[in-house]
């Protein structure tokens, strides 16, 4: 049983801290921006096939990835999987059979985002402020 004075110093210290900046685990997670460095000689082999898509709503994000693998590479995806050890990139989201980008709209909308910035000429330093404006 608390008491009402231990109740209202609680909420005045999150609410300093909140203040001060202090943000909780998962908020300080979410706004990590550091972007992995492109792997040399990075593929799209471990991308599912087109035809192995066929009739998913994905199938024209997939594709537009697997034209730019050294760019979606350097990028950091934003969902909360870079936290996973075995994820290196925006394009791990993509890679293997159950690839999480199949049904993940945020790696869908970072893989839209990078292609059409690409397309138009970006750098992937431009490319990676862009998706941390939006995602991070």
């Amino acid at each position: 049983m608390h008491s009402r004075r231990t109740f209202l110093g609680r909420c005045t210290a999150v609410t300093l801290a909140l203040v001060a900046g202090a943000r909780p685990a998962w908020a300080r997670r979410r706004l990590r921006t550091d972007h992995p460095a492109p792997r040399p000689g990075v593929t799209a082999a471990k991308l599912p096939t087109h035809e192995q898509l066929a009739g998913s709503s994905a199938q024209t994000v997939f594709d537009a990835v697997r034209e730019i693998p050294e760019i979606v590479d350097g990028i950091r995806c934003h969902c909360g999987c870079a936290d996973n050890p075995d994820f290196y990139s925006l394009l791990t989201c993509y890679e293997g059979e159950d690839a999480m980008a199949k049904s993940c709209p945020i790696c869908q909308g970072q893989g839209r985002l990078a292609a059409r910035l690409h397309k138009e000429g970006k750098t992937l330093d431009e490319i990676r402020a862009s998706i941390d404006a939006r995602y991070g």
